[in-house]
């Protein structure tokens, strides 16, 4: 009798509003939204639904459980999934009307209705997605942690790397989502103009991934195996001739400061950063001593090198004209940080081609060597954490063992003003 009399009440209530059968929402409120009865959802009804704008209306689906179609006070309509998991009431959405059609959404809510019988939430898994770090955060993460380790230049780098290349690439997407064949495309479309940069955006992106596995955001990394683009090292140095050309034309530098500058670089082999940001308190002149801070070496230690005469008669002199702690201060007291102009003079004065300011380093390597020096010496002189690194000058040996090698023939062979064994007898 109960259910008779429910029925006979929507009946004469539908008739006395003159309200579709099918609404009583007046009589199953719903937490400010207004329940429909269930019907049938069809493209054509859903298009007819008119807004209320006192509240939201959801029309449930006779067909598929859980499903109905939301109308906001605005016009939005939505499908979306009323469902129960864990004991908790869960709504999801589906996706928008009319881009979604009545029959794909219900052919979706069937498909996740299957994985709630299966005790999982779709929803929660929708939103632990949509809060899954994207590599813009893995960016800021790695920025934070690892870059304050780097020596300022090396940072610098890493930096516009990422901002010009990773970034606008790969920023927006979910680290989970990325996959090996989104970093091979980057390193492959970047290496069409730049092979050495595409290697170098690979190695930071994959050590910031190794972050990534850490925080357990994902569980291995896709930025490992990329093959590198093939490297050839640089092997400029200067020549005998291409020195006395150098050194007379940084006496008629007018740029004096930068003069100096070049000078201590060839002097010492040291990087150009450690140069330019020198601080007259690192360098005990006394006793020839140049002890480089942590903060600016590659090493990210503290490094004590020996200064030849000539550099510490060069750091006295410059003593002498010294304005404020660094030793090559700019016009607003900080550090220089190039000298491009004053450099582009000197090569063009001294008819240098194809040298750069890095390249005053490895001819010092190139003296040290050709003057009998081991690579292990050299290495420590220049700061190099790896003997593969100081091996690039290997080759370099070959005219002082030539040179020992043609004494030693000599000598057996008599030219040398004697014979092995001549002081022999029978």
């Amino acid at each position: 009798m109960e259910i008779c009399f429910f029925t006979v009440l929507c009946r004469d209530t539908a008739r006395q509003s003159k309200a579709p059968y099918a609404t009583i929402s007046h009589l199953m409120p719903d937490t400010g939204r207004t329940q429909m009865a269930k019907q049938r959802l069809t493209d054509s009804f859903v298009k007819g639904l008119k807004p209320d704008d006192k509240r939201n209306k959801q029309y449930r689906d006779s067909e598929t459980a859980g499903l109905a179609i939301l109308v906001t006070k605005r016009g939005a309509k939505s499908f979306v999934l009323n469902y129960t998991v864990g004991g908790r009431e869960r709504r999801m959405t589906i996706g928008s009307f009319p881009t979604w059609s009545t029959t794909a959404a219900r052919g979706e809510a069937k498909v996740l209705k299957r994985d709630i019988d299966r005790g999982l939430d779709p929803m929660a898994q929708r939103e632990e997605i949509a809060s899954a770090p994207t590599v813009t955060d893995l960016w800021e993460e790695y920025r934070a942690k690892h870059l304050p380790k780097l020596s300022a230049k090396n940072a610098k780098d890493q930096e516009r790397a990422w901002g010009q290349h990773v970034l606008p690439r790969l920023g927006k997407y979910r680290i989970k989502e990325l996959t090996s064949r989104d970093v091979d495309d980057l390193h492959r479309d970047l290496s069409q103009t730049a092979p050495v940069m595409a290697n170098r955006v690979i190695a930071y992106l994959r050590k910031a991934l190794n972050i990534a596995v850490r925080n357990q955001w994902v569980d291995m990394n896709v930025a490992k195996g990329v093959q590198k683009n093939r490297e050839e090292p640089r092997s400029r140095y200067l020549s005998k001739a291409e020195v006395e050309r150098l050194l007379a034309a940084l006496k008629e530098m007018p740029n004096r400061q930068a003069a100096n500058a070049i000078r201590l670089l060839l002097l010492t082999g040291a990087r150009r950063s450690e140069v330019f940001g020198a601080n007259w308190s690192e360098f005990d002149l006394e006793l020839g001593i140049w002890t480089k801070p942590a903060g600016r070496v590659k090493t990210r230690r503290d490094t004590r090198v020996p200064l030849s005469q000539p550099a510490v008669a060069l750091l006295k002199e410059m003593e002498q004209q010294r304005s404020g702690k660094y030793v090559f201060p700019s016009r607003t007291g900080s550090p220089i940080t190039d000298i491009n102009a004053p450099w582009r003079w000197l090569l063009e004065k001294a008819d240098l081609t194809d040298f750069r300011i890095h390249d005053l380093r490895h001819s010092f390597a190139s003296f040290l060597v050709s003057d009998g020096e081991t690579l292990e010496t050299i290495g420590r002189l220049l700061g190099h954490t790896q003997a593969q690194t100081t091996a690039r000058y290997a080759h370099l040996m070959d005219d002082p063992l030539k040179r020992a090698v043609d004494r030693a023939g000599k000598i057996v062979s008599g030219e040398g003003g004697g014979q092995v064994g001549a002081g022999a007898r029978e």
